[in-house]
């Protein structure tokens, strides 16, 4: 008699299905990046960018039975890294070919801004809903960027981190700016009434960036340009991610879509997720004692790659959301469009 064969593991499924099991279902997540992103480099119209950007509206959000739950395909976010891209290479030509420094406040905002907001505008096109504008986006992008550096240097007075490097200090400092950064992901959610997977990403995503904007600005006025550059493009996979972990985490802890509460942070869901924004935090900043993992950033870059991870299962968790939402019949007026508060 035959032996069955056994199912094949590898580190990517077993990862993906424990993760998967935190958001309600015991799979593995297929993770396929080139087919998410396959649109990227199709010919697209201003028309079509635009139905993308009016998102949001009483006239533009769909009904529930319209929303889609396809594989989500955003293509809108890389045109906007180009446009300000381009534009941070022209600010560099200017400094560099033609010796002048005044273009350097230029080089530092857009230098800081190119990744977490093209990033956003990512999320913004991931949540299939379509009920949250850009304008409430741009919003929460800056008050929420700010708010939440606030909230996270008044944290720092009350607890001291040393100098960041050490584990304990590393985990310090993750648990605080990710503490800071729940803190108004948390207001925007319960304010703007969000009750969606998509919809916490997206407004965690939107502080996350605001934070990583405001932040690698300062570091970039201490340390330069290259310090500048260098933040910028490990910004792929910092504050925008780790605070759509969070955003979700917040919606996770919702009970029957009612505000949040101090007794429903304690949920398992949202332990796990938050847990995780705090974890990568801290290995981020964490000056590991393995000197090949400096090679070629190896540190920082396994760190993305796993943020990822946690991302694409986190929308997989969201589009399933949709179907269940559909089958369930919620209701039309739950799912309104969100005005300006």
């Amino acid at each position: 008699m035959a032996t069955p064969k056994q199912p094949k593991h590898n580190l990517l499924d077993d990862t993906t299905k424990e993760l998967n099991e935190w958001t309600g279902e015991a799979k593995a997540v297929e993770i396929h990046p080139l087919r998410m992103f396959s649109e990227v480099f199709d010919r697209h119209t201003k028309n079509d960018a635009d139905a993308i950007f009016i998102a949001g509206t009483e006239a533009t959000t769909p009904p529930l039975a319209e929303v889609s739950d396809a594989p989500v395909k955003p293509w809108l976010f890389s045109r906007v890294l180009v446009v300000l891209l381009v534009t941070f290479s022209l600010l560099l030509l200017l400094f560099y070919a033609f010796k002048n420094e005044r273009v350097l406040p230029g080089l530092l905002v857009m230098g800081s801004l190119t990744v977490p907001f093209s990033l956003m505008i990512y999320f913004f096109e991931v949540n299939v809903f379509k009920n949250v504008s850009i304008l409430s986006v741009l919003e929460v992008f800056l008050l929420g960027g700010v708010a939440s550096m606030v909230a996270t240097m008044f944290l720092y007075t009350l607890i001291p981190t040393a100098n960041g490097t050490a584990l304990w200090s590393a985990a310090l400092i993750g648990l605080i700016e990710e503490t800071g950064k729940l803190l108004i992901i948390a207001w925007f959610i319960n304010h703007l009434q969000l009750n969606y997977i998509f919809n916490g990403m997206l407004i965690g995503a939107a502080v996350g960036a605001g934070f990583a904007v405001f932040e690698t600005a300062g570091y970039g006025m201490d340390y330069g340009l290259v310090t500048l550059v260098i933040r910028s493009w490990q910004a792929i996979g910092t504050h925008t991610l780790w605070s759509a972990m969070v955003g979700a985490a917040v919606v996770f802890a919702k009970d029957d879509y009612r505000p949040l509460t101090t007794q429903t942070v304690l949920r398992p869901k949202f332990m796990r997720f938050y847990g995780l924004a705090v974890l990568f935090h801290a290995l981020w900043d964490w000056h590991v004692p393995f000197a090949w993992l400096d090679i070629f950033y190896i540190h920082q870059l396994i760190l993305i790659a796993g943020g990822w991870v946690v991302i694409l299962v986190l929308i997989e968790a969201g589009l399933r959301e949709v179907r269940m939402l559909r089958q369930a019949g919620i209701p039309a007026e739950e799912h309104a469009f969100l005005p300006l508060p």
